[in-house]
């Protein structure tokens, strides 16, 4: 199986006011679609997005990011899970408390404290469950060694088999331009695509990581 995550998450401060971020999802379902067109069976776990479930693949929907990782690690303790690809934009920080209801204008600490989300994709790869792990590194690409240098510390730090490098131009777009990086090899350009055009590029290499 292929899990594969998808969307932002919501780090709710109370009821109704939240933390998030723009991305749309649409990377990770055509991800999804991709790799079902190519007769994977794939799971997708999703923050909240505003898109349907792709057809005839299975999806999760999720809130947060602790969320996010507690389903996912449902999954692998569950099924046979091969690939793993984290196309979800994962809120880095969380609130520490979350208030009940909606507090009144003036009412509450006005200082906001908050801790650290764990880190979805690496604590999947430190399970050692799945034989092939891939992440997302969203960087500006204007100095574009620099930021090929953070996605390869990324790759590095977080135990990765390949991440793809994507300008942040990519978060609210239909189209992403994209590198591709493993630990061993050149990074491989892949051009300005649209997003399923992207997907069925992105699925082709990571089949081949696992030739």
């Amino acid at each position: 199986m292929w899990l594969i995550t998808a969307g932002p998450t919501r780090e709710h401060l109370d009821d109704v006011r939240f933390f998030s971020n723009a991305s749309s999802g649409r990377m990770g379902f055509a991800l999804a679609s991709a790799a079902a067109q190519r007769g994977r069976d794939v799971t997708v776990v999703s923050g909240p997005v505003d898109l349907p479930d792709p057809d005839g693949i299975e999806v999760l929907r999720v809130v947060s990011g602790q969320e996010m990782l507690d389903a996912c690690r449902l999954l692998l303790e569950e099924r046979p899970v091969e690939v793993v690809i984290a196309a979800a934009a994962v809120c880095d920080h969380r609130p520490r408390q979350r208030a009940d209801g909606k507090p009144a204008k003036g009412e509450g600490v006005r200082t906001l404290e908050l801790v650290e989300n764990p880190d979805v994709i690496a604590s999947l790869a430190a399970l050692g469950v799945a034989r092939t792990h891939v992440g997302f590194a969203l960087e500006s690409l204007k100095d574009r060694a620099a930021a090929l240098q953070r996605a390869r510390s990324k790759l590095t730090r977080k135990g990765l088999d390949a991440i793809v490098l994507n300008g942040i131009e990519a978060m609210e777009s239909s189209r992403s331009h994209a590198m591709w990086i493993t630990a061993s090899g050149e990074p491989v350009d892949l051009g300005d695509l649209d997003k399923p055009a992207l997907a069925a590029a992105l699925v082709e290499r990571v089949s081949a990581l696992q030739s």
